[in-house]
């Protein structure tokens, strides 16, 4: 049973994080739809010893306590990531801390890694140990940590094992000093401890922010290169504010998400692909509502691409149809497979 059509209206008319929290409760219930048709052939993509049936995952945020990872892979989509976890439980921010720009198709939020803990999520995750389907794991730092980067560590800890990868948060804007730990020296620091306290080879991924300057992008493209990151995740919200004028909300303080973060994030993934020169797969997320904009972002050097705020505006069945969309464009330039088509827009720039 589909109730999301009817529904959707009614979640756009109260509290943006009680419309959340029923979400997640009627996925829980197993109100949302289900794709069961198979993925086209061109869609699946290999990574990381990682069978991606279609390149399209929700991102993190959306499920922050991982209570419903399966119900989203049902959707459609070839992964979902879940988190941000820390290791204690916060509250985050005070209230209203999410905010609708509708006539954007936007979110602001200064959530501030509101979570369970890891404990809780540990025990969801080891529930579903034995089921199938890609499931990262978004590990942040509690708000009061002493040492933010043994925050980190301790989430490899906690979750190796039932992590399919591990996504490195240290770019939400929400949590104060946070973005510091995207500096060079800093970062080198945070990567090679967090790398050193993997057990296994899980894969691990880095967040970035978009609000970087060139040479700070610069820096962490050389660092991913030399301390052997396993991947990039391009971007987090911004603080930017430019061009929104439709909402008196878009003063408010947070992360701004949705299509007036696309342009942004798909230049600085053009940037990361060519500073990393293609050597570390990347996931493209940022401003993603339709096949169009998934594809222009495999384009720009994408292998994965996430998308969340526009599930807000459209429903459940966006999924499906960017993944449509996204077979189409690629038959009609005559690509075979995804692969074929991550970074031509940069790789053509370089030719010219």
């Amino acid at each position: 049973m589909d109730l999301f059509p009817l529904a959707r209206p009614v979640l756009r008319h109260i509290d943006p994080e009680r419309a959340h929290r029923l979400t997640i409760l009627a996925l829980k219930l197993g109100l949302a739809p289900r794709d069961d048709e198979p993925d086209p052939a061109s869609l699946a993509i290999d990574l990381w010893g990682l069978h991606f049936s279609n390149p399209l995952g929700i991102a993190a945020g959306f499920d922050k306590n991982g209570e419903v990872p399966d119900a989203m892979l049902k959707l459609g989509l070839g992964f979902a990531e879940v988190g941000t976890t820390t290791p204690r439980p916060q509250s985050g921010n005070p209230r209203p801390r999410i905010f609708r720009l509708n006539g954007e198709g936007a979110v602001i939020n200064r959530l501030g890694f509101n979570n369970e803990g890891h404990a809780a999520l540990k025990r969801r995750l080891d529930a579903r140990r034995s089921k199938p389907g890609i499931v990262g794991v978004n590990i942040g730092a509690n708000k009061d940590a002493a040492d933010r980067i043994a925050d980190y560590e301790a989430g490899i800890a906690a979750f190796e094992g039932l992590a399919s990868y591990f996504t490195v948060n240290i770019s939400s804007p929400n949590t104060p000093g946070l973005r510091a730990l995207q500096n060079k020296a800093e970062l080198e620091n945070l990567v090679v401890r967090v790398l050193a306290a993997r057990e296994g080879r899980t894969p691990v991924l880095l967040k970035i922010a978009p609000d970087l300057t060139d040479a700070e992008l610069a820096d962490i493209a050389e660092v991913a290169l030399e301390k052997g990151l396993d991947g990039l995740i391009v971007s987090n919200t911004t603080i930017r504010r430019e061009g929104l004028v439709s909402s008196p909300l878009a003063s408010e303080t947070g992360g701004l998400s949705g299509r007036p973060l696309f342009s942004l994030s798909t230049e600085v993934l053009k940037t990361m692909y060519r500073l990393t020169g293609g050597k570390i797969p990347i996931v493209g997320v940022g401003g993603v509502s339709s096949g169009a904009d998934a594809y222009a972002k495999i384009r720009a050097g994408a292998s994965l691409v996430q998308l969340y705020t526009a599930l807000v505006f459209e429903g459940p069945a966006l999924v499906r149809r960017i993944k449509r969309e996204l077979a189409q464009a690629l038959a009609a330039d005559g690509f075979g497979n995804i692969r074929d088509a991550v970074g031509v827009d940069v790789k053509n720039q370089e030719a010219t």
